[in-house]
């Protein structure tokens, strides 16, 4: 499915930045969301939709990290998961998704300027959170993925603080990462936190990894164990694949679906 859903509306496409350092800098989100439509990172909802309808009820509250120009939180919306509140630290991401959303008559789903380092939301009140690639950029530069930058620790540790913080005794986080369980593992089973994780798959031979982290149930014997979900895999063909931004294309030669 392609990035821009309406076949006859323009897409302009992004140039990528000059160092993948780039993706740290707020002024280059500013002028990419200037110009830039509707991007989706780690292909669109289609994809993975099996995967949230399993994990994710009609009743819930739903906070969205980075959510860029993505249309997850509209996909959300139409199937039921009307309870939305989306955050961006873009300023022009925020102005355009609430343009955006009220060209659609929706005027349910919630946009706000927030850092998810610092999120400026009461304790356990969301049922799930969820992040779609947002995670993935705080590791541009972390140099070493088996052993990070202090200063990528302290990201990561951050965010994933303030996401156990804001959801419910039972709530739910989801990630859907490039960010392979051997590289997570460290930072989602850490000592302060209390979720269990759980993770899929979707794609044959070239994986994106879906996590389910859920709030409350850490194994009481203070267990590390990460568990793989079986579920139906999606196939992604070459074609479907050739959109991805810079640092996060891999090489794709010997996937046969």
């Amino acid at each position: 499915m392609d990035t821009d859903q309406n076949p006859g509306a323009e897409h302009k496409k992004t140039d990528p930045p000059s160092s993948a350092s780039a993706y740290l800098d707020p002024n280059y989100w500013n002028q990419r969301f200037s110009n830039e439509e509707h991007y989706e990172w780690f292909k669109d909802y289609s994809h993975f939709r099996h995967l949230i309808q399993a994990h994710i009820k009609h009743n819930c509250s739903v906070l969205e990290l980075g959510c860029g120009n993505s249309q997850l939180c509209e996909e959300l919306y139409k199937d039921g998961i009307t309870e939305i509140t989306c955050i961006d630290l873009s300023s022009v991401a925020v102005e355009r998704m609430k343009e955006r959303l009220l060209s659609e008559g929706n005027k349910e789903i919630k946009v706000l300027e927030a850092d998810m380092l610092d999120l400026p939301f009461h304790s356990e009140c969301f049922d799930v959170v969820i992040e779609k690639g947002t995670m993935d950029v705080l590791f541009v530069d972390s140099g070493d993925p088996w052993n990070p930058q202090p200063a990528t620790v302290s990201k990561v540790m951050a965010m994933l603080e303030g996401v156990h913080r804001v959801l419910k005794p039972d709530g739910i986080f989801i990630s859907i990462t490039f960010g392979q369980p051997h590289f997570r593992r460290p930072f989602f089973h850490n000592p302060k936190f209390t979720w269990s994780v759980e993770w899929s798959t979707f794609g044959d031979g070239f994986h994106y990894f879906f996590y389910i982290l859920r709030k409350g149930r850490r194994s009481l014997n203070g267990g590390e164990s990460t568990k793989k979900i079986e579920m139906p895999s999606i196939c992604l063909y070459q074609e479907e694949l050739e959109g991805e931004d810079y640092i996060f294309r891999t090489n794709i030669d010997e996937i046969d679906c």
